[in-house]
Parts: C-alpha cells; structure tokens; sequence
C-alpha cells in the first residue's frame, strides 16, 4: 500500500467504529435500567470503559481528517477553499446542534426550554473547526513548526489545568456562552477541555502530511502510537505523582487523583494503531460510507432516540426502564436502523434538497400571492371598521 494516497481508509473507518459505537453507547445508557449497572460485573465494566473512549476517538477523528484536508491544499490562507467550506461547516454544525434542541410546542407556547442551550457534540466540534481554521490562517506565514507547535501546545494545557477550570462556574457570562465552557448547567460537552482532543488530532494529521512520502510512515507510527499509549495509560498517573513529589504544585496531585484525559488519550492511541494496523481491511464501501456520514447518523439517532422538535423520542417512554435482554437486540437495531437511514438519505441527499428548495420557493411565492390577494380585502376590512368607530363615536356623542 503506498503510503502517499489521498485517502486515509483507516481513518474513515475508525469515525464510522466511532458513531456506531455512539449510537449503541447513547441507548444502552438512556434506556437501561440503572439496576442493571452493576460495575462489578465484567460484560458492563467493559462496555462503560469502551464507552468511554467514544467521545476522545471521535474528537480526535474530526481534528484530524478536517486539518488533513486543510493543509494538503496547495493554496494557503483564505485562497485555500478549505477555509471558506470549513467555515461554512463550523457554523453549521452549531447551526443543527441548536436545532436538534428545539422542541416545537414550546416554539408555539412562544418559549425555549433551557434544554434549547446546552451545548453537545456537535457545538464543539462546530467551534473546534473554527478554531483550527483561526490557527491555520495565524501561523500561515511563519514558521511551518509554529503551527503544529501551538495544537500540541493547547492540547497540553487545556490537559493539564483542566482541575483547576473544572471548578469555575463562568457565571459572569450568560448562559448562552457559559454552557461552551461548564457542565454545571447540563451541558453533555464543552469545548474546554474538548477541544484538546481536536487540536491533537490536528497535530497527528500534520505529522502525517509531513512524511507522507516516507518508506517506513505505518511501521513508525504504529510503533509510536503504541509506545505513547502504553506511556500515557500506564505511566502518566505515576508521572505526575512524580512531578507532585518533587514540585509540591497542587495542581500534578490534582491530575492523577482524576487523570481520564491523559489515559483517554492513550486509548486514543491504541486505536489509531489498531486501525492503522488493520488498514488494508479497511476499504469495505458500506464502512467507508458510514464513515462519511457521521452527521446524518448523529442527526437522525439524535430525533429517533431523544425526540429533537417534539420531544417524542425513545428517551421520553423507555428511559431507564429496559433490561439487557431488551437493550441489547434494541441497540443493536437502533444501529443498524440509523446506519440504513442515513445511507439512504445520502444517496438521495440532492433529490430531497432539491425538493424542500423547490417547496421553500413555492411557499415564498404562494406567501407572495397571498399578501397581494389579501391586499385589497384588509383594505376593505380597515374601511368598514373606521366607518363602524365613527358611528360609534357619534352615538356616544349624541
């Protein structure tokens, strides 16, 4: 296998394990009943540890393949149409993350719910391109190391002192903003310290680019990603009892009594290693569809499962009432019915856009219509009702 071909086949493959990992994560945790979550048990433990590296795994996939198609541009600053589309994206994946949390009967009770400003998934991987893309124009003209320099950079921090932010409750702010950096409102995400999993994602995508013409790039990256796995999940926590020791800073005590982002980021690693490993089994076309299409499955998962614009999910009539015996076969349809939908919508994505264009412009001209029709009638309505007031008035004079 060349290592210079465009397309990054494991990578497609690990967002699509990723989303259905997601999807089967999300309805056994909504639905099963918590008498069921027994963590001295094997099967669950080992579900809620795999569960767990989900979010990572995906955050990291997203940073990396939108930075991978970035850089590889010959064009650079705003020239590079990646920009201008990664803008575009940003701004709608906030976009539909905020629709996805409307609810129309209280649209029509003329009220949004505090549920409407909750930041997920999709919020902060909508700002977290954003904020590549303001990197990428920044470091444009400098040094070429100043760049990836400044991911790994924010990667560390927002790393490192994040049981120090953790504890902030940015109350000064509204809580439109404060959601983006506290789950102390509900929020399932924030962009800190998500965000750092983007970043590193970038930062491995130009590592990638750098020595994407080198003989031996699998062979040294597998054997790094698993050195760094192996560092980072096993050795991180005695690190920075370590540093602790011999600092006395607060802050290193505080991150091994809790280090999940350290460790997380090491299983991150071991499973780039296990897919760049398993690479040439990784171009099976319904995978690499399903990997192209994240944020259909997210989407319709989203409606199917919690009931986005009326509140009609799955979530509102089983919601922790299921047992393994009924979960288990439900997730695994709730995956496959997902997956199917979201194909389907792919492949029929211009007919149908091109249908709701064609209905919003016979909408807009039937409004249209309907304005100038109606027109002379409120003209004759307003003509009565003054000749009605003025009568009125008379009377009452008289």
């Amino acid at each position: 296998m060349k290592p210079q071909t465009n397309r990054l086949f494991f990578i497609d493959a690990m967002r699509a394990w990723a989303i259905l990992m997601m999807l089967q994560g999300h309805f056994i945790d909504g639905l099963l009943d918590p008498i069921f979550r027994d963590k001295t048990n094997m099967l669950f433990t080992i579900w809620h540890y795999f569960r767990g590296i989900t979010a990572p795994v995906f955050f990291t996939v997203s940073g990396f393949i939108f930075t991978y198609l970035l850089i590889r541009m010959p064009q650079k600053g705003f020239d590079n149409p990646r920009v201008n589309k990664g803008i575009r994206r940003g701004l709608q994946l906030l976009l539909i993350g905020y629709l996805l949390r409307l609810n129309i009967f209280g649209l029509f009770k003329g009220q949004l719910y505090n549920s409407f400003y909750l930041v997920d998934v999709l919020h902060c991987i909508g700002l977290s391109i954003l904020a590549l893309i303001g990197l990428y124009l920044a470091t444009i003209n400098r040094k070429k190391y100043l760049f990836p320099s400044l991911l790994a950079g924010i990667t560390l921090i927002l790393f490192l002192f994040e049981p120090i932010y953790k504890q902030w409750s940015f109350s000064f702010l509204p809580d439109l903003f404060a959601n983006y950096f506290t789950k102390a409102n509900g929020s399932v995400f924030t962009i800190i310290p998500w965000l750092g999993y983007t970043t590193i994602g970038a930062f491995i995508s130009v590592l990638f680019t750098q020595y994407k013409n080198f003989k031996y790039l699998y062979p040294v990256a597998i054997s790094v990603a698993s050195l760094v796995s192996y560092v980072l999940i096993y050795h991180s926590s005695q690190a920075f009892i370590a540093l602790y020791e011999y600092t006395g800073l607060e802050l290193f005590h505080l991150i091994q009594t809790n280090n999940y982002l350290f460790i997380r980021l090491g299983n991150v690693f071991i499973v780039f290693s296990v897919f760049m490993l398993l690479r040439k089994f990784m171009t099976n076309k319904t995978v690499l569809q399903l990997g192209a299409s994240t944020l259909s499955i997210y989407v319709i998962h989203f409606i199917i499962l919690y009931g986005s614009f009326t509140g009609l999910g799955l979530y509102r009539f089983f919601n922790h009432s299921l047992t393994p015996s009924i979960a288990i076969p439900g997730a695994l349809l709730f995956m496959v019915a997902c997956s199917y939908l979201a194909l389907k919508y792919n492949r029929h994505e211009a007919e149908i856009k091109a249908q709701v264009s064609q209905g919003i412009v016979v909408a807009k001209y039937q409004l249209i219509d309907f304005r100038e029709a109606s027109i002379p009638v409120i003209r004759e309505l307003v003509s009565r009702i003054r000749l009605l007031l003025r009568r009125v008035f008379r009377t009452v004079r008289n």
